[in-house]
């Protein structure tokens, strides 16, 4: 059987001619470095595994950098939907609009911490980016297969910048940098259909292990106006999962 490109090369559509968001294809030589570093997992190619991280790999991508979704390859067009801990469904421009971190936060986030209402998707990937110079994912596990398996992940990062989100109530929180790992596991089932493409994701895990992680050396309020010395990651990738 010959297989698409997007589960053969985690970076196949990075190859396509798209309507990018910030118009020409993002770099993702930082990840893909640190993720040949600290991975915990070595899958053989064309294993079920590599499949499928491949697959989800591009999918980030997509979801990420492509702002057409007539232009994401990697969803079965019409039928893809993503859900978050067995939630309602969310369509690609939902995605678009939310971003994929408030997509994959939940819709309440993590209370007088992270609160994705006040978030936009330039806010809350401008959080993250610059809080995580990288923020990769890997598969530990697939159990099934095709056209549905069940995936066991672990996505993880250094916090090599500060965090800064502003909330619903108009305040802005602030967390120094710990330089510490940023590690969490979580559970996706995913279908695909006889062209390999996405036609649903729904992912378990719970957003407030990661963001206790971030703000593990403590959370303030900062005061209108006030300024603090900004740690600014110099590249990354992107959020649950990829």
């Amino acid at each position: 059987m010959a297989f698409p490109d997007f589960l053969l090369d985690p970076n196949a559509v990075l190859k396509d001619e798209a309507k990018w968001r910030y118009k020409t294809s993002p770099s993702y030589s930082a990840s893909i470095t640190n993720f040949e570093a600290t991975k915990t997992t070595n899958w053989a190619p064309q294993s079920l595994e590599s499949l499928v991280q491949n697959l989800v790999k591009n999918w980030e991508k997509e979801a990420t950098h492509k702002v057409d979704p007539a232009e994401w390859r990697t969803i079965a067009q019409g039928k893809y939907s993503v859900h978050l801990n067995g939630g309602p469904g969310m369509s690609a421009d939902d995605m678009l609009r939310l971003g994929t971190y408030n997509a994959l936060a939940g819709e309440k986030g993590v209370s007088g911490v992270y609160e994705p209402a006040a978030m936009d998707f330039e806010t809350s990937h401008k959080l993250f980016k610059g809080a995580l110079k990288t923020f990769n994912w890997e598969v530990m596990e697939v159990i099934g297969a095709p056209p549905k398996v069940s995936i066991k992940w672990r996505h993880w990062g250094t916090m090599t910048g500060n965090y800064r989100a502003k909330l619903n109530s108009g305040r802005t929180v602030f967390a120094k940098a710990n330089n510490k790992t940023i590690e969490i596991f979580g559970v996706t089932i995913a279908e695909v259909d006889e062209k390999f493409q996405i036609v649903s994701i729904d992912t378990f895990w719970d957003p407030d292990t990661m963001f206790q992680q971030l703000i593990s050396e403590g959370l303030e309020t900062l005061e209108e106006g006030e300024k603090v010395e900004e740690l600014v990651s110099d590249g990354a990738s992107c959020p649950v999962p990829h």
